[in-house]
């Protein structure tokens, strides 16, 4: 997937993962893509209760190698 933006949050646990995702979409415009790099088991929940809350689409999630991936579109 294209993503404008990458994030790595690797080696962070909750909450930091969570604040550094807002941080960089903040720095976004509408319709950008964040891929989120992550090890923190919780971020899976953690990042679809993110984009519910917020109203930023969690377009994918998966599991990879060395932890997780995540691809937000910025509202």
């Amino acid at each position: 997937m294209e993503f404008d933006k990458d994030l790595d949050a690797r080696g962070l646990n909750c909450p930091l993962p969570i604040i550094k995702t807002k941080k960089a979409l903040n720095d976004m415009t509408s319709g950008q893509v964040l891929r989120v790099s992550s090890t923190d088991s919780g971020s899976i929940k953690d990042m679809e209760a993110f984009a519910r809350q917020t109203g930023n689409e969690l377009l994918s999630s998966d599991t990879g190698g060395d932890g997780y991936v995540f691809f937000l579109k910025k509202k």
